[in-house]
């Protein structure tokens, strides 16, 4: 059974799948001392919680619909799950609504694009916003970032630190006038803090980072993202042995894949594009060929519209494929200064395979 179902508050609830809690299985062995750190609550209530969730426990397995055997998951319970995790928000309402709400956590999410369009922005503007307090509507969370290219830039990183501050303060503001507000504690250099960077030079490197995250993040449970950008520089050059490119390329994606499950995180991969002539014109095709394809839960396509940058749901088992436009400006990423749609006019009329393509 999931915590989501608990006989408790909703903001308990949301503590508890923001820390990475989402089963009674999870909360079983915790002392009320190392739940009170993790949710950052008084001792007392923490207690409370195990109370209740014990009690939940002990009811809940003698009619066995929620187990069919040790350690298994009903479909419905699955589904329960996923409503009430929290999403990351992108900073874009229009690219959150076609995400669903936003990045999904367990889940592996591949978004490529061609140079200058605003992956690395992104890419930023998300290690930023994992650590949006769960009061917030965030998860409260820290970021590891994986660059490959040499492309981060931390002074890029404080000026969308700054921004998110100063929007959390804004609504803060917003909470104040309806009588309710929650004080801002987050500053910049806390959000900087809470970025782990790995610099990574070769494909040597790269596995042996993956390899190495597990035991990372077990130590720092309040990782709630991993950013890889991008997964394909090692891997386009002086790679001679396809097979082995193609193999090493599968058990890394396996072990993103259970670093997301096992840990409650979100993983976002971003890759390069090539492009393809496919009956009569050129179309954007994400780089490393049919089989990388599936290593991901979703798959973004990032590209240009004339002057406009858009995201397009290229894959995913359950978003529809759709375009919204989005815009990187000093403060991050955010939506589209010229958004404004006829009427009878919807996003999901425009995709990379009916407009330009454009090297930025």
């Amino acid at each position: 059974m999931e915590v989501g179902r608990l006989p408790i508050s909703a903001s308990q609830r949301g503590k508890l799948i923001s820390a990475g809690y989402t089963t009674l299985s999870s909360l079983s062995s915790l002392s009320p001392s190392d739940l009170a750190r993790d949710l950052n609550i008084p001792d007392g209530e923490a207690v409370e919680i195990l109370k209740v969730a014990s009690l939940t426990n002990r009811l809940d397995k003698p009619d066995g619909s929620h187990a069919i055997v040790n350690g298994a998951q009903t479909a419905w319970d699955m589904l329960h799950e996923e409503q009430l995790f929290p999403r990351l928000t992108t900073s874009c309402a229009d690219m959150d609504g076609i995400l669903g709400g936003g990045i999904n956590c367990k889940e592996v999410t591949e978004i490529g694009g061609v140079p200058g369009i605003g992956k690395t922005q992104l890419g930023i503007q998300l290690a930023v916003n994992v650590q949006i307090p769960v009061d917030y509507g965030g998860l409260g969370g820290k970021a590891i970032y994986i660059d490959t290219e040499g492309s981060f830039m931390v002074e890029r990183a404080l000026q969308i630190a700054e921004a998110c501050v100063v929007d959390m303060s804004e609504y803060n503001d917003l909470l104040r006038k309806g009588n309710r507000s929650c004080q801002v504690k987050v500053q910049p250099n806390d959000i900087l803090e809470n970025i782990f960077y790995f610099r990574i030079c070769s494909y040597t490197e790269q596995m042996a980072l993956i390899n190495y995250l597990d035991k990372f993040i077990s130590e720092h449970k309040d990782v709630k993202i991993v950013i890889v950008d991008s997964v394909t520089f090692h891997f386009r050059q002086d790679f001679e042995d396809l097979a082995l490119r193609t193999r090493l390329l599968s058990g890394m994606a396996l072990k993103l894949m259970n670093l997301a499950r096992n840990y409650n995180l979100a993983v976002v991969i971003f890759n390069q594009v090539t492009t393809k002539y496919i009956e009569g014109s050129f179309q954007l095709a994400l780089a490393l060929g049919d089989s990388w394809s599936h290593s991901c839960t979703n798959r973004v396509i990032l590209y240009w519209n004339g002057d406009e940058r858009y995201a397009y749901i290229d894959k995913s088992p359950s978003l529809r494929s759709a375009s919204a436009p989005f815009a990187v400006t000093s403060k991050g990423i955010r939506n589209s200064a010229s958004n404004s749609w006829p009427s009878g006019i919807s996003i999901e009329n425009t995709s990379p395979r009916s407009s330009s393509i454009r090297s930025g």
